[in-house]
């Protein structure tokens, strides 16, 4: 999959781990919500969440490399997002119930970074080893899918967005 990331540069450029996928040209940074290509956008205040069903289709009605061919992540503040996400075109995902695997947000729940929300959706949407080379470039990166193995394993096999959002809800129960 294509990945694209609406990128506000405000924070560390040393901790940021959009600038360090795109130096190995994994992803594409945008400064612009105009110049984002649509795609599924991993969007924290989205009312659906991310489930395989948003994957592209591989038979004979593929889509080609259109929007579901394409993840776009937001690289911006906590308080700038909601209105960021707003502005970019495409099918608007939440990512379930993940915990963080990287040094500022260890073992927190929903605060992934960048590479942590691509690698996480690239799991629940079948690319794997994808999420495997992109979590490769950090030192903690393989922490981010040993910690979510079982979350990620079952909301890959989920059919839709309801089934994932169920799955999620044993996680939260279990976190009170």
């Amino acid at each position: 999959m294509e990945l694209h990331v609406r990128y506000e540069g405000d924070d560390d450029p040393k901790k940021c781990t959009a600038r360090k996928l795109a130096r190995f040209g994994l992803a594409s940074l945008h400064r612009s919500a105009r110049a984002t290509p649509p795609g599924i956008v991993l969007d924290p205040y989205a009312e659906r969440a991310l489930s395989p069903a948003d994957a592209p289709d591989d038979g004979a009605g593929s889509r080609g490399t259109g929007v579901h061919d394409r993840l776009v992540a937001l690289d911006c503040s906590w308080e700038t997002a909601e209105a960021e996400a707003f502005r970019l075109s495409g099918p608007h995902r939440a990512l379930p119930f993940l915990v963080a695997a990287n040094p500022v947000n260890y073992g927190t729940p929903f605060r992934l970074n960048t590479v942590e929300a691509f690698a996480g959706a690239l799991v629940i949407l079948g690319h794997r080893e994808q999420a495997e080379e992109l979590l490769s470039k950090f030192r903690w990166g393989h922490t981010f899918l040993e910690l979510n193995e079982e979350p990620l394993r079952r909301y890959a096999a989920a059919a839709d967005s309801a089934a994932v959002v169920a799955i999620q809800e044993e996680y939260l129960d279990a976190e009170e």
